[in-house]
């Protein structure tokens, strides 16, 4: 916990950053993908629609020695084709089955429960019939339940924020839709009223995550264009980065609880409407927390890349960057250029007199190691550049003058 406190702090502060707005073309590539495999199941597998949408009879009992094959069995058996059996618990010896079949006449209601009842010693039977217009209305309502939450999410970010953050919001929130959806496809799980609650409460959330990353863009854009130091799309990627952790933990604290009604409660409880609920939410979340990091971030940044004045700022950045480099370039060169020059510039008359040395000493007496020894403390260094040595002068003779040679002394010229 205390490195990933760390890490987020680290994120927060620029110290640490991944580009997730630069990368957009594979989220997109990668959501594209996703989203076309949830149509294709659509189109191909359907939704199966619970009988609240579609009308039918419901039969609800409790049979402890039965199965679900022998369940459907025997209402195939009774002249009832297209039934979905569901077991609604899975506590032993107590057993409780739904059975939903299409509309049914009284006669046909009568075969199915007499069947039920021989067969499989159910008791405790109710029967529900739901009617094809009270489906119809339920799924009237559901849609313009939908289409409404949209328009006033559309309406109050364009309000709170701007209509380019709304229509980076409901680009996410259509792709969490389209996910969600497929996978109740893919999966053969019913659509049932408590699938159309909770695909609203998982929109809800998702919005949540994604207005949370666009205040924090807002907060790191204000006063963007009077500068020349970063671009739109770099200071919304720093907005992504500094909330990327409370993102994270925000999202797995609520897919735990949601994770054990869909898979322990599920397990335990069988299918029912809490089971449904679970699935919607626990899907919904997940896509909900990858649309706010890799699809809305990314998608408002095009469109705000796409207006003059942050054009007008990238080129700026830019210029300002590529000016940094080539000072440094040439900052670098000249230093080169001096330190040669440097090293091929004669002394100056005095420091060539102190560094000479006499040669004309006698065959049988050598210099003093001091004349022949150059110290660094004598090495004048180069002009230009501090710190930097410049080679020792050639030793030559040092010129007749009127100043006297020095000799070793006890020593004379030997005639």
């Amino acid at each position: 916990m205390s490195r990933l406190g760390s890490l987020g702090g680290r994120l927060y502060r620029g110290e640490i950053s991944y580009d997730f707005v630069g990368r957009k073309r594979r989220w997109y590539m990668i959501s594209g993908a996703i989203l076309l495999i949830s149509v294709l199941a659509v189109f191909i597998r359907g939704l199966d629609f619970s009988v609240d949408f579609k009308g039918g009879a419901v039969f609800q009992f409790s049979a402890p020695s039965a199965s679900q094959t022998l369940v459907t069995d025997t209402v195939s058996g009774a002249g009832v084709d297209g039934a979905v059996v569901q077991q609604l618990t899975g506590k032993l010896g107590n057993k409780s089955w739904e059975v939903q079949t299409p509309t049914l006449t009284s006669q046909e209601t009568n075969t199915v429960e007499n069947a039920l009842l021989s067969k499989l010693g159910a008791k405790n039977m109710s029967t529900t019939f739901v009617g094809a217009s009270w489906g119809s209305q339920i799924t009237t309502k559901a849609i313009q339940a939908l289409i409404t939450f949209l328009i006033v999410i559309v309406l109050y970010l364009s309000i709170a924020f701007e209509w380019k953050m709304a229509v980076a919001a409901f680009v996410a929130l259509i792709h969490d839709l389209v996910i969600a959806t497929g996978v109740y496809a893919l999966t053969g799980f019913q659509v049932s009223p408590a699938t159309v609650i909770g695909l609203l409460t998982i929109l809800g959330y998702s919005l949540y995550d994604t207005v949370v990353v666009f205040d924090k863009v807002r907060e790191n854009t204000a006063g963007l264009l009077g500068g020349a130091r970063t671009t739109y799309s770099e200071a919304a990627n720093l907005a992504l980065n500094q909330t990327l952790v409370r993102s994270i933990n925000t999202s797995l604290i609520a897919l735990l609880p949601v994770a054990a009604i869909l898979f322990v409660g599920g397990g335990l409880l069988g299918a029912g409407e809490l089971k449904d609920l679970a699935l919607v939410l626990f899907v919904g979340m997940l896509s909900g927390t990858y649309s706010s990091i890799f699809i809305a971030t990314p998608v408002l940044a095009d469109l705000k890349e796409r207006e003059p004045q942050y054009q007008a700022l990238a080129k700026r950045v830019s210029v300002r960057a590529s000016g940094g480099r080539t000072a440094k370039r040439t900052a670098a060169k000249a230093g080169s250029r001096a330190t040669a020059a440097a090293a091929q510039a004669p002394l100056p008359e005095d420091e060539a007199d102190d560094a000479e040395v006499d040669t004309d000493y006698t065959d049988d007496a050598a210099p003093p190691a001091s004349a022949l020894t150059t110290t660094a403390s004598r090495v004048p260094a180069a002009r230009g550049t501090p710190g930097t040595a410049r080679p020792g002068p050639r030793q030559q003779p040092r010129r007749s003058g009127g100043s006297a040679r020095h000799r070793p002394a006890g020593k004379k010229k030997r005639r």
